[in-house]
Parts: C-alpha cells; sequence; structure tokens
C-alpha cells in the first residue's frame, strides 16, 4: 500500500503553504522560484517538491506577492546632536551590539540590513523614518524617535518592531526587563550598602525605557524608605557628555550629590565618573555610580562599573525574529520582554573580590 497522498491546505494556494509544506523560509521560496540568488540544492528540491505536491502554479498575485518581497528590514536609530564625548560619536556602544544581533539573524534568514539614522533635533523625522521603511519589508525602531500614532500609522503600512520600554498599539514590541533591572539595582543600593540618598541621571525625556526605569527606582527607594534626587536638574540623554555636563552643572551650583548616583545607561555612568574625577571626588569612596546595559567597556573602567546587564545581542536578534515571524506569516508577538542580570562590580563599593565578574 502506497503512502496516502499529502493533503492540500483550503483555499488559494500561496508561497507561505509552499513555505509550510517544504519548512524553509518565503525568501527561500521567492528566490527558487524567480531563480534569484544560490538557494542550496536541498533547498531547492525541497521547494520544488513541495511545489508537485501542491500542485502549485504562481498566478499574478503569487508572483507579485513573490517577486514584491525585498528581503529587506529597515533599522533606524537615534544618534545625538551635540559636542561629543572624546571619540563617542565613533562607538555607539548599546547600538553596536544590538545592531551586531539584528544583522547575524537577518543574514542566517537570507536578509540585507538598511541602517538609517536621525538627529535628535533633525526635522521631517517621519518622512525620513517612512522613506526607510519604503524601501524595505519591515521596520525595527530604537526607542521612541517618532509619536506612538505615528508609529501606528506606519504599522498600517509596513511591520514595525519597536525597541521600547513600552509597546505602541498596531506594532510590535521587543524590551528589556527595566523595571526588574532597576529594582534589583536600588535593593543592593540601598540594603546591602545601606546608601539613603539616590540621585538617578536620567536618559532621553521621551525614551520610554527612561521613564520605565524612573518609575521603578523612585517605588523601590519608596518602598526602602530611601530618598531619590530626579527631575529637570538630573535630565541627561543617555550620552557620557551629557551625564558629565549634569555633574559639572550640580556642582557648579554647590549642590551637594547624593551618596549613589544610578545612570539610566553605561555611557552615562562614564560621563559621570569622569566628571566627578575632574573634581578629585572618589568613586565609590566618595560617591557611588552604576550604569544600565553592560557595555564591554564597562568592565574596564577603573572602578569597574556596577550595572544592569541587558542581554544586547539577543534583543537585536529577537527584534528580527519578531519582525520576520510577521513577515512571513503575517503573526508577531506584540511586546516581548527578556530578562537581565544585576552585574556587580567596585564602582558601587563592592570589594574586587566580591564582584568574581
Amino acid at each position: 500500500m502506497g503512502l496516502p497522498e499529502p493533503k492540500r491546505p483550503k483555499g488559494p494556494l500561496t508561497i507561505y503553504d509552499v513555505a509550510s509544506r517544504a519548512g524553509v523560509s518565503i525568501a527561500s521560496v521567492s528566490r527558487v522560484l524567480n531563480g534569484q540568488g544560490s538557494p542550496r540544492a536541498a533547498t531547492r528540491d525541497r521547494v520544488l517538491q513541495a511545489v508537485r505536491e501542491l500542485g502549485f502554479v504562481p498566478d499574478g498575485a503569487a508572483r507579485a506577492l513573490s517577486n514584491g518581497l525585498k528581503e529587506v528590514v529597515g533599522v533606524v536609530f537615534r544618534r545625538g546632536d551635540e559636542t561629543p564625548f572624546p571619540d563617542e560619536d565613533e562607538s555607539f556602544l548599546f547600538i553596536d551590539v544590538i545592531y551586531r544581533g539584528i544583522d547575524l539573524a537577518a543574514r542566517r534568514q537570507g536578509f540585507d540590513v538598511l541602517m538609517g539614522s536621525v538627529g535628535f533635533n533633525d526635522g521631517n523625522v517621519e518622512a525620513r523614518v517612512a522613506a526607510v521603511g519604503g524601501k524595505a519589508d519591515g521596520l525595527i525602531l530604537h526607542d521612541r524617535m517618532i509619536p506612538a500614532t505615528s508609529i501606528t500609522r506606519l504599522a498600517s503600512l509596513v511591520p514595525v518592531v519597536t525597541l521600547a520600554g513600552t509597546p505602541v498599539p498596531g506594532a510590535m514590541n521587543v524590551r528589556c526587563d527595566n523595571d526588574e533591572g532597576m529594582r534589583q539595582l536600588v535593593r543592593h543600593l540601598v540594603l546591602d550598602h545601606g546608601y539613603n540618598e539616590l540621585g538617578y541621571l536620567s536618559g532621553r525625556i521621551d525614551s520610554p525605557d527612561n521613564h520605565a526605569r524612573a518609575k521603578a527606582i523612585e517605588a523601590e527607594a519608596k518602598a526602602h524608605g530611601a530618598q531619590v534626587a530626579i527631575g529637570h536638574d538630573w535630565q541627561g540623554d543617555y550620552s557620557a557628555a551629557g551625564g558629565a555636563r549634569v555633574i559639572s552643572g550640580l556642582l557648579e551650583s554647590g549642590r551637594k550629590l547624593p551618596r549613589a548616583i544610578v545612570c539610566a545607561n553605561d555611557q552615562t555612568a562614564l560621563g559621570v565618573m569622569h566628571a566627578l574625577g575632574r573634581r578629585g571626588l572618589r568613586v565609590p569612596q566618595d560617591v557611588a555610580v552604576t550604569g544600565f546595559d553592560d557595555v564591554p567597556v564597562a568592565r574596564h573602567l577603573h572602578p569597574p562599573l556596577t550595572t544592569v546587564r541587558q542581554p544586547m545581542q539577543e534583543l537585536g536578534a529577537m527584534a528580527f525574529a519578531v519582525l520576520y515571524s510577521k513577515i512571513s506569516t503575517g503573526r508577531g508577538d506584540s511586546d516581548v520582554v527578556l530578562p537581565v542580570q544585576l552585574i556587580v562590580r567596585e564602582s558601587c563599593g563592592c570589594a574586587a573580590a566580591e564582584n568574581g565578574r
């Protein structure tokens, strides 16, 4: 007795059905059907076998769908506009690692990555972001560079994944657990070190990640009876230059600094430590300093930086995976949250032997 004939899907057949039957991506099906690229022989055989089994004949709509797949994802990030800290314009650190994750994941699926950037003070940002989207099958947007309503409108035209603290209706979102990371950090500073006065040197005022971190710091500090200096005088912008500027301004005005400064990210912490050193203040003996991200340079600072580690490369890879799922199947998770880890080093006041990292 021969094997039963494979069941055919109900409704009009599409390249999605072929991809599902063959166990390959729609990008692979597109390349085989259109004679583009150099698909592996095994992939080509699986696609053609699936075509035969399904009796698939690309009609005009199917061919248009197949040919219309650009196999490109657009990534847009924000760059700083002010005079940078030495070499800061040459090393975005956080963005670099995220982009590496996106690029590696994209290449595994045969996609190219189109990189774009907008300045914080650029005009017509929405049009520039939309222009990148028009050249790609989907978009990954870092942080909140355009209003939520604009993201929702853009997501109705092309799949969009944001990398931000809060999701936007219509778009997909991938983020790290800002709340838990900051709560762990505050507990360590207050309960383990006994610091009852903290300062939060924030990120960009329009950043959802910044707001999520600030909210968690205030809530956890209040729960343990600690005070937090926060607000306009502590407003940074995620850059080392911004962190140094805030600290210099506070010291020049004669303000007494809190015992520990919690920075919105590691680059801010780098600037804070630099400004403190120029004023003769020691870290952590006079002021403890912490960051968020755990960029590669954090462990090499003097002293090494206590921080919250985000899985940055995984964040990029997951962003592409969610976007690719939407491009391939029409479905994608609306909000993916990745875990973080408190990394204890010496800048908070712990001894070198305690951290072991």
